[in-house]
């Protein structure tokens, strides 16, 4: 048995239909279908109970997927620590971020790594927080930034290591900038620009309306976008407000182009979380980046950086 065959066992464990497993995989169909022949032939059992709508696992094949994980878990610790002997090793992270995220937190935080950290590589995909844990469970990413509720998994491991807001975002000159803060009532008068249905921001923002009482449907919804860059361009033209996460208009306010406000009757807090593989053992590399995140007056410092050489040696010292 090979490393291959196990990671098509569990493809098809987890997604529990064999086209699936080979899309995931990257491989054809038959070819899925040739090893699991091949697996089960091997042990002389069947691990699969195959129907129309998909397979599932027998007895037997929950005992072996339970060994497989435990496997490939060895086998990638393994590969890390011998990689870590060698003379010219680089070290490597990868990434998955959510939008918010990766557009508007790690750009700072990559400069910074890329000034003290040189020796290592940073690769980093944006997604959505869905896509980053089963990534994560997947180990396609090492580690998880996102923002907003995580799902349930004994094989999730979630740090908490920021807060976001979401406030209400006007035009700098706005009447309800001098005002610093709106009711609930007012802004259901005033013309919506919003993030598309199913994003992060846009779901928090349901969730805590419920909370007092409110409906999406009860707000004058006139754009929904699937950008947030869009939705600030199209607000300081003047066709409207909205509601986004303060850490993307950070620089619009400091440039008075556009004006964050409160809204006084709801707090739209979010954790920023860490998302890591409870199987996985950290490499250095991982947990210094991880350290990195988790040193609250450092993380605070990065986000309002300037990228001055002096910042970055006083960090270095640190």
């Amino acid at each position: 048995m090979c490393e291959q065959e196990f990671m098509v066992f569990k493809a098809v464990a987890e997604t529990k239909n064999i086209t699936a497993a080979a899309r995931r995989l990257h491989i054809s169909q038959p070819a899925i279908s040739l090893q699991i022949q091949n697996i089960e032939s091997h042990y002389g059992t069947k691990f699969f109970n195959r129907s129309n709508k998909g397979v599932t696992l027998t007895k037997a094949g929950t005992i072996f997927y339970n060994y497989v994980c435990k496997m490939l878990d060895m086998l990638d610790n393994v590969q890390q620590e011998i990689n870590e002997l060698s003379e010219d090793h680089r070290g490597e992270v990868k990434i998955g971020a959510t939008l918010t995220i990766g557009e508007y937190v790690i750009p700072n935080i990559l400069a910074c790594l890329y000034k003290i950290r040189p020796d290592i590589d940073f690769k980093v995909s944006i997604a959505n927080t869905e896509t980053i844990e089963r990534d994560i469970l997947e180990r396609k990413f090492r580690i998880g930034l996102v923002e907003g509720p995580v799902s349930q998994n004994k094989d999730l491991v979630v740090e908490n290591f920021w807060h976001d807001e979401l406030v209400v975002v006007v035009p700098y000159h706005h009447p309800w900038a001098k005002k610093g803060s709106v009711t609930l009532n007012e802004l259901s008068k005033a013309r919506m620009i919003l993030r598309e249905v199913g994003s992060g921001t846009r779901k928090v923002l349901e969730l805590c309306l419920e909370e007092k009482g409110f409906n999406i449907s009860d707000f004058n919804i006139t754009m929904e976008l699937g950008s947030t860059q869009s939705i600030k361009q199209v607000v300081a033209t003047g066709l409207g407000v909205t509601i986004i996460s303060a850490l993307t208009v950070r620089r619009e306010c400091e440039e008075k182009i556009l004006k964050a406000i409160k809204i006084q009757d709801l707090y739209l807090g979010r954790p920023l979380n860490i998302l890591t593989n409870a199987n996985n053992t950290k490499t250095k590399e991982e947990r210094y980046f991880v350290d990195f995140l988790h040193n609250k007056d450092l993380f605070e410092r990065v986000l309002n950086m300037d990228c001055s050489q002096d910042n970055f040696d006083d960090m270095q010292e640190e």
